[in-house]
């Protein structure tokens, strides 16, 4: 009797493991296929317009779809028979991350001083405002169902990719902010400025992913993982 309790609640628990894994996989699939779209829209519309912010928010999707091609591969190591394998990739994975966090943020900071140094002034584009609106309804979207995803996968590289979808989000709103203000009140400055201030929160993200491998967990805590630093319970 104990014997038959115990075996569905096994196999439940490797159902569910198995749908988030292929949930992640799709919220990954998804991410790319937008911030593709995203890429080519913005930097044409930049290059039309003249906008740097247009183009460097271009730039932006670019990493973002080296970051969910990364999780990708990082979701795809997720079923192999050894926990050190996981943790290996998982490893690799936040380094990746986090290297895209840091060149995030030295695009932003970097664009936004020679900016403000050269009083340059986001062009009006209808299409790059269209293109942030849209982006900050779905990058909010996405950032929620991956947070959903890493807690029941207990994958720290996936919460940190979460965060960046997030950051892509922020950054629509800023380009959207000194679109708009730019473009009804001729506050030049308002978008370099809103970049700046996004800087230090980008680069601290970064620098917890690289800072976040996945534990080493000992012996004598081998069945319980460690969910902080993104090792699975082994147990089910």
């Amino acid at each position: 009797m104990e014997r038959s309790a115990v075996i569905p609640r096994s196999d439940s628990a490797t159902d569910i493991r198995r749908r988030a894994l292929r949930r992640g996989r799709l919220l990954e699939y998804a991410t790319i296929g937008w911030n593709s779209l995203e890429a080519i829209a913005s930097i044409i519309a930049g290059a039309i317009s003249g906008s740097i912010a247009l183009v460097g928010f271009g730039l932006d999707s670019v990493i973002e779809t080296a970051s969910g091609g990364a999780l990708l591969w990082r979701l795809r190591h997720a079923n192999e028979l050894t926990s050190e394998s996981r943790e290996r990739a998982e490893r690799i994975a936040l380094k990746i991350v986090g290297a895209s966090f840091l060149g995030l943020a030295a695009y932003v900071g970097i664009d936004a001083v020679l900016s403000l140094w050269k009083r340059e002034a986001p062009e009006e584009s209808l299409l790059g405002i269209a293109i942030a609106a849209v982006s900050l309804i779905v990058m909010p979207l996405l950032a929620h169902a991956k947070r959903k995803v890493a807690a029941q996968l207990n994958s720290a590289a996936m919460k940190a990719d979460s965060r960046q979808t997030d950051l892509c989000a922020y950054l629509s709103a800023i380009l959207l902010a000194g679109l708009g203000l730019n473009a009804l009140f001729e506050w030049w400055w308002a978008d370099p400025l809103a970049g700046l201030i996004m800087v230090p929160i980008i680069a601290r993200e970064g620098v917890e992913a690289l800072r976040g491998e996945a534990c080493e967990c000992h012996s004598a805590a081998a069945s319980s993982g460690c969910s902080d630093s993104g090792c699975h319970d082994e147990t089910h």
